[in-house]
């Protein structure tokens, strides 16, 4: 089975203390997790996204101009990848297999060219990683389970700043989507 790994909207604005809609702690503890299961699917070969939020600044038309401060506007540093993940980024973003991908919406599949680079590798199962889980991990698991993937959550490297929210898709995942929740 060919798997990819989806690493969500881990950046400085969604994770950093003076992040601009930061989950701060939960989002920091989460780290070392989510690093080590990025660096183990690039060392393995599998394909990895990072799926990163972008914002314009001053867009009237996004929907969440509405409900949430400006965040991870692009060209600024609340865009960079939080932590040891940026570095690990920077080292291994020329291999064919590891891909950065902007995207605008919560799910890592709207507006964006994600299945179309996941069905031309024959991907049959994701793995996702980020923040915040009941939003954009949420949403991108929403859209993968009704595109047909096999979806694996990693608990441990999911984190939001609504620890309910958190909770809830956790079991959302597991009981709506057939997930496996590891």
């Amino acid at each position: 089975m060919n798997r990819a790994l989806i690493n969500i909207d881990y950046t400085y604005d969604f994770v950093d203390d003076n992040g601009a809609l930061t989950c701060g702690k939960p989002g920091q503890d989460i780290e070392k997790d989510l690093v080590t299961i990025t660096n183990d699917f690039i060392k393995s070969g599998d394909f990895v996204v990072f799926a990163i939020d972008m914002h314009l600044e001053n867009d009237p038309f996004h929907p969440e101009a509405k409900l949430f401060p400006p965040h991870n506007m692009k060209d600024t540093n609340g865009r960079h990848l939080y932590g040891e993940l940026n570095q690990l980024y920077l080292n291994n973003k020329d291999f064919p297999h590891v891909m950065w991908m902007d995207k605008t919406r919560y799910s890592a599949f709207a507006g964006t060219n994600l299945e179309i680079k996941l069905r031309e590798r024959n991907i049959t199962e994701l793995h996702l990683v980020g923040v915040c889980t009941d939003i954009c991990v949420l949403h991108t698991a929403i859209d993968a389970y009704n595109k047909g993937y096999k979806l694996v959550i990693h608990e441990k490297a999911c984190a939001s700043f609504n620890g309910k929210g958190h909770e809830w898709a956790l079991n959302h995942f597991k009981n709506c989507l057939n997930a496996q929740v590891i």
